[in-house]
This record gives C-alpha cells, structure tokens and sequence, in this order.
C-alpha cells in the first residue's frame, strides 16, 4: 500500500469566490466588492442604515455613449429620507470606488437589512459557579483540564 500524499487545504473563499462571482454578476455588480466593502464605500454612517441590492445597467443604444447605470439600496424605512438627501455623495462616493462615472442614480427599497445583528461578547461565568463545579470533578486530575471543565460547566449551566 502506498502512503497518501500531503493534503493541502485550500481556503473556502478561492473554493467558492467563482460561486459568489456569478451571483454578484446576475445582480449587475461586476465584482463584489462594492458588497463586500460597502461600509468603507459609503461610509460607516450610510452603511449602517443601508447595503446595495443590484446594479441596473441600461441597454446600450447604438451610435449613443452608454449612460450610467442605477445603484438599488435596500434602506430602513426611517432612515431612507436621509439616505436620499446623501444620494449625491453616496454617488460620488461609488463613483469614486469604481474610478469612473459608472453610477449616476440611486433608487431605494425600504426593507429590513439582511445582514446579522452583531454579536454580543460572551462574559466570563461567576466564580463561585465555577468553583461549585469544579468541586464535582475531582476524578480529574490534571489541574488545568479540571480548570477548564469547571468554567465550561457553569457557563453551560448559565445558559
């Protein structure tokens, strides 16, 4: 029998950056990173209350120079009067992105964003919990594991 060879793994995103690519096109967007890098875009201020949907592009017409394409936001219903008042910087911003004039209007869809809530951070379990634990697990006798079962226990007992 001959021995496997080394395996290399290769990370998610170059497994499935082809995947995401052509959603992204089937969206208009000709890369993802106007996505991916909306709050660096946009601003942290816009970004927060607002993330891009597609880009519609309009047809070419021969003979006539192509005009710029419509930038579809997803805002909160609250804020979207805001947002539209910013358009002209949203654009000069994007345009900027992109290195030429490429987008030359906003249109807005008041909907909840579809992106997930920040997580909050986990706090440390109380010390007496876990002391009240650790004194069950005295069949371990490796300090740090018996520690480290301890702080598990009483944060699963927390919850």
């Amino acid at each position: 029998m001959s021995k496997p060879g080394p395996i290399s793994a290769k990370p998610l995103s170059a497994l499935l950056g082809r995947v995401f690519s052509d959603a992204y096109a089937r969206q208009g967007f000709a890369s993802r990173e106007l996505v991916t890098r909306w709050a660096a875009i946009a601003g942290p201020e816009i970004a927060a209350h607002s993330e891009p949907i597609k880009i519609q592009w309009p047809r070419p017409v021969e003979g006539q120079q192509q005009e710029p394409a419509t930038l579809v936001l997803r805002v909160e219903g609250p804020v979207a009067l805001e947002i539209q008042h910013s358009s002209n910087v949203i654009l000069q911003r994007v345009n900027r992105f992109f290195g030429w004039n490429a987008v030359g209007r906003l249109a807005l869809r008041q909907a909840p964003l579809s992106r997930k809530t920040s997580r909050r951070s986990a706090r440390p379990p109380d010390a007496t919990d876990v002391a009240r634990v650790a004194g069950t697990l005295t069949s371990i006798e490796d300090d740090d594991l018996r520690a480290a079962l301890a702080r598990l226990g009483a944060s699963i007992k927390r919850n």
